[in-house]
């Protein structure tokens, strides 16, 4: 089917982006979206809801406490616990592809101050079926990891410019040991995959990991089609699966 069409029968790739206040959500959007504008909120009949107030979207501990109903759009790119559990179920089992989930993005910060999973987290992946709705982890602010492994090599007598150009291969390295991914192991309801994503606060910010993993989860040709063809600035994978297809 062109892409076109499948714009026209489902209109738009839906993501649930969830987390815990300040872990990034709206500026993983932003860079997602390339976009630096406020976004539309549209309600779930499809309506524009009143203006956002840009007071919501700075950081604080409530800004995280959205509608779960409503849909968060930008722009220039148009493409409680029990409660989120209700709503993925119920969007899991519509008919139409136009009205289902189609992504689930989770993101939980590395910053040091917020590094081990909340019992929230823990409740979702340990509760939360989400049938076949993918569910991929941001490890968002994961340039803080980077402080932790300079000053790790600096303990192991490397220099300051060796250490500060190894720290981010170190920090992957032992990310990939560390107690986040055991944990997700474990868990009754693992997510499907999982990405890194340091600076995204920067503008150069690389949101292609994300874009590709996201696209690799999806079982569904259509669905494929759909993100991919959403990502205008992402010609790279376009291609890619132009290619495949």
């Amino acid at each position: 089917m062109d892409p076109s069409e499948i714009k026209e029968k489902i209109g738009r790739f839906r993501i649930l982006t969830i987390g815990r206040a300040n872990a990034g959500k709206t500026t993983i959007l932003r860079r997602v979206c390339n976009s630096r504008e406020n976004p539309v909120i549209y309600d779930c009949a499809g309506k524009r809801c009143a203006l956002v107030d840009p007071a919501v979207l700075d950081p604080s501990r409530e800004r995280g406490e959205h509608d779960i109903e409503n849909e968060l759009v930008f722009p220039s790119n148009p493409g409680s616990s029990s409660m989120i559990h209700e709503f993925i179920a119920r969007r899991s089992k519509e008919a139409k592809l136009k009205n289902q989930l189609h992504a689930i993005w989770y993101c939980i910060p590395m910053d040091e101050a917020s590094r081990s999973f909340t019992a929230g987290e823990d409740k979702f992946f340990s509760q939360c079926d989400t049938g076949r709705i993918p569910v991929i982890i941001l490890f968002t602010k994961f340039d803080a990891f980077y402080d932790v492994a300079y000053g790790e090599l600096k303990s192991k007598g490397k220099s300051i410019k060796d250490a500060r150009a190894l720290a981010p291969t170190h920090a992957e390295e032992s990310f990939a040991n560390g107690p986040q991914l055991k944990f997700l192991k474990g868990v009754r309801w693992p997510p499907k995959c999982h990405v890194c994503l340091p600076n995204m606060d920067k503008d150069d910010a690389d949101c292609g990991p994300l874009i590709e993993r996201t696209a690799g989860t999806l079982d569904s040709d259509v669905l494929q089609q759909l993100f991919v063809s959403t990502q205008q600035i992402n010609l790279e994978l376009c291609m890619k699966y132009a290619v495949e297809r």
